[in-house]
């Protein structure tokens, strides 16, 4: 049985990825930041097991993968903030630009540092950073610079991942979700949640050691970087 590990899983895509691997017949197990969303969760999805941790909080990332002890076929690095309010390069935010570095670049390493050696386990381990299109280099806006930055960052990161963990065999590939009709995306968005997730674990599904290191939209098209 394929066994999928999703940060962020209580709302939006992260939800939505959940519910539908545990429709596939998965293991799932999904990560919350509170006690209060842990027990939301849980009564939501009760066929898969909430952890309670934040992603930026170290010790507890290695206490919970040190609990683990069977394989993880698939990491799905969901978790991720788009503030602060002020992030243009005219008028930033600096302790806020740090915090989202933090929770979307520096985080989804950790994560998959920490897991790693469970998804080397696996016949076809698999990482998947949640990235987005806002982060590519050919685009010159400076809207949400923060939250750009950040998801250029994440892309490099990925980028390097993948070419230190191709003679290990597993891939590694940064996916844009699309502009989707979330919280973060807004009402205005043109794909679902629904849409977005079921995209993903489509190609989550048929990724293999030749995919790696390449930024994949949710419909499965190749992205330039």
């Amino acid at each position: 049985m394929t066994r999928i590990l999703i940060t962020g899983a209580g709302r939006g895509i992260g939800f939505e990825l959940a519910k539908q691997s545990i429709e596939k017949g998965w293991d799932v197990v999904g990560s919350v930041r509170s006690v209060d969303a842990q027990r939301k969760l849980a009564q939501e999805l009760p066929q898969m097991a909430v952890l309670n941790f934040d992603v930026t909080d170290y010790p507890a990332l290695e206490k919970i993968a040190n609990a683990f002890h069977s394989p993880i076929d698939i990491l799905v690095n969901c978790a991720g903030i788009i503030t602060p309010d002020r992030q243009s390069t005219l008028d930033m935010d600096f302790e806020g630009f740090a915090k989202t570095l933090e929770v979307n670049v520096l985080a989804p390493l950790k994560v998959a540092q920490v897991f790693l050696p469970l998804i080397r386990e696996s016949q076809n381990g698999r990482i998947i950073n949640i990235s987005s299109q806002m982060g590519r280099m050919e685009f010159s806006a400076s809207d949400r610079i923060a939250y750009r930055a950040s998801k250029a960052a994440l892309n490099k990161v990925t980028q390097g991942l993948a070419t230190d963990l191709q003679g290990k065999g597993v891939s590694v590939i940064a996916m844009h979700p699309g502009w989707v009709s979330t919280d973060m995306g807004g009402a205005q968005a043109p794909v679902t949640p629904q849409e977005s997730a079921a995209g993903i674990l489509k190609v989550a599904e048929g990724l293999g050691i030749e995919e790696t290191g390449k930024f994949i939209d949710w419909d499965g098209t190749p992205r330039s970087w």
